[in-house]
C-alpha cells in the first residue's frame, strides 16, 4: 500500500476520534454548568436596618433591682424658743399683750421688774431685752415699791382674806378654795414673808388698771407662762409708782428707791418686808 492511501485511512480514524472527544468536553462543559446554575437553600445574607445597627452598636445598661424604700422619717420640730413672738388677745390691749421689748437692764436673767407706774412687768432675759407682760397693781393708797424674793409658788391657790380686808370688806368669804372662780387665778407666786404675791386673775379686764390692795394680777393666760419661767428665790424688783423709768433706761436698783409717798405711812414698805412684820398684812382682794 502506498504511503498516500496509509495517510487517508489514518486520517479516516482520527476524525470520529476527535468528534468524540469533543462531544466529551461538551458533555463535561454542560454538567458542569448545571451544577453552578442550580439554586441553593441557603439564605443571603440581610443587610440590617439603620435602628438595629444603632442599636447593636450601643451599651446596654442593665439598672439594679429597685427596693422599696422605707419611709422618711418625720422631721423632728426645733424645740420652742424660750421667748414668744407678741400674741394676739382679745381680753387686753395691744400695748399689754405679753411680747419682747428692749429693756436695758444689769439685773440677772430671770429677775423680775414690776413698773407699776405703767402697769408692766418685766421678764429679764439679757442685758438688753425683756418679756413684757401687761399687769394690774395696786389702785391708790395701796401701792408699794421695794425689793423682793419668790419665796414659794402655787398652781391654783385657795384664798385667805385678812382680817383687814375683811373689816373693809365684810361680804368677802373666809375662805375660797383654788379654782377658775379665786381671785387668784391659776398660779401665784408669793414675794417674801408678806402678803403680796403676783398670781392671775378671773377678771382679765382688770389688767392695765389700778384696782387691787397692792398685789401684781396678770390674766391667766400670762401667769401660767411667767410661772414656768420664774424661779423660787428669784429677786423681784417693784419701782416706784411715780418716779418709774422708761424702759431704755433700765431699772436702777430697787434697794435704793424710797417707798411710794403715796402709800400710808403704817403700809411696811416691801423692802422692810423681809423682816417678819407684828402689825397687820395686806392681801389681794377683788
Amino acid at each position: 500500500m502506498s504511503k498516500r492511501a496509509k495517510r487517508g485511512k489514518a486520517e479516516t480514524l482520527a476524525l470520529p476520534m476527535a468528534a468524540r472527544v469533543a462531544v466529551g468536553v461538551v458533555a463535561v462543559a454542560a454538567l458542569g454548568y448545571g451544577l453552578l446554575a442550580r439554586p441553593t437553600s441557603v439564605q443571603p445574607a440581610r443587610k440590617p436596618s439603620a435602628s438595629e445597627a444603632q442599636a447593636s452598636s450601643t451599651p446596654v445598661y442593665v439598672a439594679p433591682p429597685v427596693h422599696a424604700s422605707a419611709p422618711a422619717p418625720a422631721p423632728i420640730p426645733a424645740p420652742a424658743p424660750l421667748v414668744e413672738p407678741p400674741r394676739a388677745d382679745a381680753d387686753v390691749p395691744g400695748a399689754l399683750v405679753r411680747q419682747v421689748v428692749d429693756y436695758a437692764s444689769r439685773q440677772t436673767p430671770g429677775t423680775v421688774i414690776i413698773d407699776t407706774k405703767n402697769t408692766f412687768l418685766y421678764f429679764v432675759l439679757n442685758d438688753t431685752q425683756a418679756l413684757r407682760y401687761g399687769i394690774g397693781v395696786g389702785r391708790e393708797g395701796f401701792t408699794w415699791s421695794g425689793e423682793q424674793t419668790v419665796a414659794r409658788k402655787a398652781e391654783w391657790p385657795d384664798w385667805h382674806p385678812p382680817a383687814e380686808m375683811v373689816s373693809r370688806q365684810p361680804y368677802l368669804p373666809r375662805f375660797m378654795a383654788g379654782g377658775p372662780g379665786n381671785p387668784l387665778g391659776a398660779r401665784a407666786m408669793y414675794l417674801g414673808e408678806t402678803e403680796y404675791r403676783i398670781h392671775g386673775t378671773n377678771k382679765p379686764d382688770t389688767i392695765g388698771k389700778r384696782v387691787s390692795s397692792g398685789c401684781i394680777r396678770l390674766t391667766n393666760e400670762d401667769v401660767v407662762d411667767l410661772y414656768e419661767r420664774v424661779k423660787v428665790g428669784a429677786k423681784v424688783i417693784v419701782l416706784p409708782a411715780t418716779a418709774a423709768p422708761r424702759p431704755s433706761q433700765g431699772a436702777p436698783d430697787a434697794a435704793s428707791r424710797s417707798p411710794d409717798p403715796a402709800s400710808p405711812s403704817n403700809r411696811p414698805s416691801a423692802t422692810n418686808a423681809l423682816k417678819p412684820s407684828s402689825g397687820p398684812k395686806i392681801a389681794e382682794a377683788q
